[in-house]
């Protein structure tokens, strides 16, 4: 969306607290847990200007509601500073590309309960430094990583928000949610806005025909699906190639159909060997979707994940087909089992029975969420034949 993700540890994820995401997280099914990320708590973060305009994060254990809001509540030994920046780079153009971020050397930890109280910082997502070096293909030429554009542009307005004057002494909530692509080192993700309904009981009119309308003119209305993002690394070339939710706004439901064979196809061939365990992963959260009477997803993503770093049993089939172009995506055969990951996030908008804040209550699974899961495993399915 329009926030910058930032990080607690290489585990966990913080995202800006919304009363719905939390309700839902709160009272989760037992048989959605493996098709969403794991909740980890709550913290209050507040945000620290120096003289020279350098940010530093501070969070704590989040407070009781009544006590919410007051900064002195919030200030103890248990406090966390969980993300410093250093200004931006002076100047315009080029120079202020280059953000100055110093790290912590804090240990980290895999739970906020165990690092909790001590020093430690909050980073986004965009730990490297744009100029980060990646090895070349050869071992000597270092490449320079890419890094998603749209991640950077919401990353540097957020920032901007949250330490304009009116926010200084402010307390922002989050939830710490799991880093589902922690353990990846190539992630490559696909990003799916799911249903054929986007608009959440709470919009405004204005906003409801804007969702509808998008609906309407994307493949949201003629598939129950749209791209919102997506992010796949290139092994010929060692970058990420990305696109963002304009792009799969103007996507035909053919040009739908060969972004998703585009995900799956790494520079040199297609990921063949991905098809049926991400199939079967799809068939088994439909299977769940099913069974979840009154559940409205609305507005919420499903993300399609695997690694761009192939296993080793398939780089004998990667070998024989390095001369291709890139274009011209040829198909490699493995029979190992890849790890791919399928999960739902974003439920600000997810409204169901026994809601703290439900507006309205709907009977029977949510069908344009079904249509969308149904249409998504035909072209996949298609795309493996």
């Amino acid at each position: 969306g329009h926030m910058s993700m930032m990080k607690y540890d290489e585990h966990t994820v913080c995202k800006p607290l919304v009363s719905q995401e939390l309700s839902f997280y709160e009272s989760l099914p037992l048989a959605m847990r493996q098709f969403t990320p794991q909740y980890k708590g709550i913290v209050s973060v507040h945000l620290k200007k120096d003289s020279l305009g350098n940010l530093t994060l501070i969070a704590s254990p989040s407070l009781q509601p009544e006590s919410c809001g007051r900064l002195d509540n919030a200030i103890g030994d248990s406090s966390v500073t969980i993300w410093h920046k250093c200004k931006w780079a002076a100047g315009t153009g080029t120079g202020s590309e280059h953000t100055l971020v110093k790290w912590s050397h804090t240990q980290l930890t895999k739970t906020f309960k165990d690092s909790c109280p001590g020093k430690m910082l909050l980073r986004t997502d965009l730990q490297y430094r744009t100029d980060s070096l990646l090895e070349g293909a050869n071992r000597n030429q270092p490449e320079r990583k890419s890094y998603n554009p749209w991640g950077l542009h919401c990353h540097r307005q957020h920032l901007n928000r949250m330490s304009s004057k009116h926010n200084e002494n402010k307390l922002h909530q989050f939830l710490l949610l799991e880093n589902v692509v922690s353990k990846y080192n190539y992630p490559c993700i696909l990003d799916l806005k799911m249903g054929t309904r986007q608009h959440g009981d709470d919009a405004s009119e204005e906003k409801k025909a804007r969702h509808i309308k998008k609906c309407e003119q994307s493949t949201s209305g003629s598939l129950g699906v749209r791209i919102c993002g997506m992010q796949v690394y290139q092994a010929d070339t060692g970058h990420f190639l990305c696109k963002d939710k304009y792009y799969g706004r103007k996507l035909s439901p053919e040009g739908f159909r060969q972004t998703l064979r585009q995900f799956l196809c790494n520079g040199n061939h297609l990921r063949t060997d991905l098809l049926e365990p991400i199939i079967l992963r799809l068939k088994a959260l439909l299977s769940v979707i099913r069974k979840q009477s009154s559940y409205r997803f609305y507005s919420s993503s499903l993300l399609i994940i695997y690694d761009g770093q192939e296993h080793k049993e398939n780089m004998a089939s990667l070998d024989n087909h390095l001369h291709f172009p890139k274009t011209n995506c040829t198909t490699s055969q493995s029979t190992s089992h890849s790890r791919v990951d399928v999960r739902m996030i974003d439920f600000a908008h997810t409204t169901f029975k026994g809601s703290k804040c439900n507006h309205t209550t709907y009977d029977g699974p949510d069908h344009g969420y079904i249509f969308g899961l149904e249409n998504l495993i035909k072209i996949l399915q298609n795309i493996s034949e």
